[in-house]
């Protein structure tokens, strides 16, 4: 199988904690939503002069760990799975059970043996683009995702609120299964792991955290204010033009080209890691968060970036 993880031992320990210590993937309550009301309906423009000359405000004595809840609810999510397959079901049930919802490029191969050969039928050819996310091979494999899904996914839940990262996470977990199949077409080894969809809430958080008074300046003075994960984001070609983001950029980028190469493995049998997964995350994650994003960007920030 296909695991996604060592770049989270060495990019997590980097990455996350200048974004934990100075304020991984990975998100503390969340704004409110007015009961009845569509989670779609874009929030209102962010308002300049709304920070003030003091953007923190009052200290307050809120836990530094104030997760949002949907994303306790993923942890509980990915935790549940892995714990249902460890303690109730057998080696065999098991077996099937990743068969049915890991992704397996093979299922898609233009001739149909393969593909009549996997358990599930068209209902997997389907759901499989989403739930391989929820599976993982240990404890390890899911205890450095969860390490890297924290406080990324935290940001962005932030941000959008519960139901924008849900489907944001969900549609970059597809486009991480499509770069998969485009690269490995007809390959029999299961690919499973949350890595994808974080890789694309690395990538929208990475529009957005480094701006000023946004999550990383605000955490440097003091507990959290919600106005910093509301701050308008670096455009697409901002983001190409800010320093600190194409440094994140080219770390997270070396990191997988070494995975692409060979030169780092993963696990005691030195498996596979489903980098071209991890791309394809990111890549729909940087592109798509404009769709997701409910804040208003300010035009300016086109042409001013940050750093």
């Amino acid at each position: 199988m296909h695991r996604a993880h060592l770049a989270a031992v060495l990019l997590a320990a980097g990455t996350t904690a200048t974004y934990v210590g100075s304020m991984q993937v990975q998100p503390v309550t969340e704004p409110s939503q007015p009961s009845g009301s569509d989670p779609f309906e874009p929030d209102r423009p962010f308002e300049p002069n709304s920070l003030g000359p003091n953007p923190i405000g009052p200290k307050s004595s809120e836990p530094i760990f104030n997760v949002p809840p949907v994303i306790i609810a993923t942890v509980a999510a990915l935790v549940g799975v892995h714990l249902f397959r460890m303690f109730v079901l057998s080696d065999s049930q098991d077996e099937q059970f990743v068969l049915t919802f890991a992704f397996i490029p093979a299922r898609y191969v233009s001739d149909g043996v393969m593909s009549g050969s996997f358990p599930g039928g068209f209902g997997a050819d389907l759901w499989t683009f989403f739930t391989y996310g929820f599976l993982h091979a240990d404890l390890l494999h899911i205890g450095l995702n969860l390490a890297w899904l924290i406080p990324f996914g935290a940001a962005l839940a932030r941000r959008f609120g519960a139901w924008r990262y849900v489907v944001f996470m969900l549609v970059t977990a597809a486009a991480g299964a499509l770069a998969q199949l485009a690269c490995a077409p007809g390959s029999e080894e299961p690919m499973i792991g949350a890595s994808a969809a974080i890789s694309g809430a690395m990538a929208g958080a990475m529009r957005f955290v480094f701006q000023a008074h946004g999550p990383l300046e605000t955490w440097r003075d003091g507990p959290r204010n919600d106005e910093a994960y509301r701050v308008p984001a670096l455009s697409l070609m901002g983001t190409f033009r800010d320093r600190r983001s194409l440094f994140f950029l080219a770390v997270w980028m070396g990191l997988n080209a070494l995975f692409g190469l060979g030169a780092v493995s993963f696990g005691e049998q030195g498996q596979q890691i489903a980098w071209q997964a991890h791309i394809g995350g990111f890549v729909a994650g940087l592109l798509l968060f404009g769709a997701f994003d409910p804040v208003t960007a300010r035009e300016e920030l086109d042409t001013k970036p940050s750093g």
